[in-house]
C-alpha cells in the first residue's frame, strides 16, 4: 500500500512540475493545483493515521495523530484561494494582452497564424 500511495504523489508531482513549465496560464494553474495535492496527501500519507482509532491521546491504547489532518485542511483552503486568485489573474491578464502566454508574449506558432 505504501508503494502505491508513493506512487500516486510521484505523478502528481511530476505531471504538476510538467505542467507548471507550460507556456500558458491554464496549465500552469492545473499544474500548481496537482502540486498542491500531492503535498496535501504526503502531508496526509506522513501521518500514519489508523482507522478506528480515537484523535485523543488515553482515549485508548492506539490513536491517531490530528495534526497531519488540521494541516490538510489548512492547506486545502489556502490552494483553493490561490487556485481562484490565479485563475482571476490569468483571465486579467488575457483581457489586458489578448493572449494567455506566461510572459505575455504570442509564441511563434501563434504569429505565424
Amino acid at each position: 500500500m505504501e508503494a502505491l500511495i508513493s506512487i500516486i504523489i510521484a505523478v502528481l508531482t511530476g505531471c504538476g512540475v510538467y505542467l507548471m513549465l507550460r507556456g500558458r496560464t491554464f496549465p500552469v494553474i492545473i499544474g500548481l493545483t496537482l502540486l498542491s495535492y500531492a503535498v496535501n496527501l504526503f502531508i496526509f500519507v506522513m501521518g500514519r493515521l489508523h482507522s478506528g482509532a480515537p484523535a485523543v491521546i488515553g482515549a485508548g491504547d492506539r490513536y491517531t495523530d490530528p495534526l497531519p489532518q488540521a494541516l490538510v485542511l489548512t492547506a486545502i483552503v489556502i490552494s483553493f484561494a490561490m487556485t481562484a486568485f490565479l485563475l482571476v489573474l490569468a483571465l486579467r491578464a488575457r483581457a489586458e494582452l489578448g493572449n494567455d502566454h506566461v510572459d505575455g508574449r504570442p509564441a511563434a506558432e501563434d504569429k505565424a497564424q
